[in-house]
């Protein structure tokens, strides 16, 4: 395997007649990373992951090998292994790509993944709008199991497996580990409180991991490649490769498969530069709920470090990006709704600054603001910021802090006495 930056590794299945066949799949590579790791013993893959330095491809970035290590190494309680594929974030669509062309990549992993961490039940909790990959996947486990990668005894390993596909009815805040177990268990999706962490109680009380599926789809090519192949992509501590989902106002906008640390410089090269030639205002690096960059931040590298450097976050490389011709207050303003919407109501700093935050930033869009309300958001964000039972408050209050920092006099400018809104902004509204 060559590590050139351009060669695909993630993706390279993708342009595949019927890629998501098993019989594509077992001609491209398919299924002798489990052959390999089934040789092995549990600890020798966890350290295989630990090695590689795998980091969680969902947003926090921790790594792989580190949360396998939590889960205990008897086997009094049933462990199970959850696969996050509840991709709700703004902006965010690498996960059900992956599952459409790609699902034994994640139905590898999986068996990888629960073998290590002596795991016999796997869940994949998939968003409930996303039918095509829903049906995909299914397609896939079925043959898995028919070919014996699946069930009882797989490939006379003497490890059993069972998959199941689990559909989610649509909530944002099922992306959150502890409220997915809450919804896989049949409750109401809302963050638990940690800890205890799944590691020690997570599905049914039992020691859980949780994982993205893009995190997961990598680990087959660990086993075959081996932790130096896998280092020469990437940075020093953020290594390998990464979907970068790019947005907006790009002439090519789609999945792009780069080593971690590339540049929006970079990957606006890959997507054909910004449409119709109209100059970038903003971007996100990881999704709406990421810091806003600008302009100035074209060479900042996207790996997890060069991001928190920069000011924002990795996330989910959800790169979403707007030209001069979009107002930042509006665009703010609807993610904000977003969030809103999305809020569980279990804590009220999230509950109820989230509903505030969109109140005054409609107002403000319509012309009706005034100076104080930037405070006011600053105040309510400052509020909600580390106070909210889970991330989703944090998330919401990042494109308006950014927003401000950077863009403050377009927020001020809403505000001038007796301003009319533009016409557009507020049929876009």
């Amino acid at each position: 395997m060559s590590a050139d930056p351009l060669t695909p590794v993630l993706t390279k299945r993708w342009l595949s007649p019927q890629s998501w066949r098993l019989a594509t799949y077992e001609k491209l590579e398919g299924y002798t990373a489990i052959r390999k790791a089934l040789r092995g013993t549990p600890e020798q893959i966890v350290q295989l992951v630990k090695d590689a330095g795998l980091r969680g491809r969902g947003g926090a970035g921790f790594p792989a090998g580190v949360k396998w290590s939590f889960m205990p190494q008897n086997e009094d309680k049933p462990h199970y292994l959850v696969i996050n594929a509840d991709e709700g974030e703004p902006g965010t669509c690498k996960d059900i790509p992956l599952m459409m062309a790609d699902p034994h990549s994640l139905i590898e992993g999986c068996v990888i993944a629960a073998y290590a961490m002596r795991a016999h039940r796997c869940f994949i909790y998939v968003r409930g709008e996303a039918l095509h990959p829903i049906r995909r996947l299914n397609a896939a486990v079925r043959e898995a199991y028919e070919a014996g990668y699946l069930g009882t005894d797989i490939l006379g390993s003497g490890f059993d497996l069972d998959i199941t596909v689990h559909a989610g009815a649509g909530a944002y805040i099922c992306g959150e580990e502890t409220a997915l177990l809450d919804s896989l268990e049949g409750r109401r999706g809302q963050p638990r409180l940690k800890p205890p962490f799944p590691a020690a109680s997570g599905l049914y009380a039992a020691p859980t991991t949780v994982n993205n599926v893009e995190t997961i789809a990598t680990v087959p090519y660990i086993v075959n490649g081996g932790v130096d192949w896998f280092r020469e992509m990437g940075s020093e501590k953020s290594p390998g490769p990464k979907i970068y989902s790019i947005s907006g106002h790009v002439e090519r906008p789609g999945q792009y498969e780069a080593p971690l640390g590339t540049t929006l410089r970079e990957l606006l090269d890959m997507a054909g530069g910004m449409a119709d030639g109209v100059p970038l205002k903003f971007w996100t690096p990881g999704g709406s709920s990421t810091p806003l960059f600008t302009a100035d931040h074209l060479d900042v590298p996207l790996d997890f470090e060069g991001a928190a450097e920069a000011g924002s976050m990795l996330g989910t490389t959800a790169v979403q990006v707007f030209n001069e011709t979009v107002s930042v207050p509006w665009a703010v303003m609807k993610w904000t709704q977003f969030y809103e919407h999305e809020s569980c109501g279990k804590c009220t700093p999230c509950r109820e600054g989230t509903y505030w935050l969109a109140q005054v930033l409609e107002r403000m869009v319509a012309g009706r603001g005034t100076e104080e309300d930037i405070d006011t958001l600053l105040d309510v964000c400052d509020n909600i910021l580390g106070r909210s039972f889970c991330a989703l408050g944090d998330g919401a209050v990042s494109p308006i802090t950014s927003g401000i920092k950077y863009f403050r006099d377009e927020f001020v400018a809403l505000c001038e006495k007796n301003r009319a809104v533009a016409p557009e902004l507020v049929g876009a509204s």
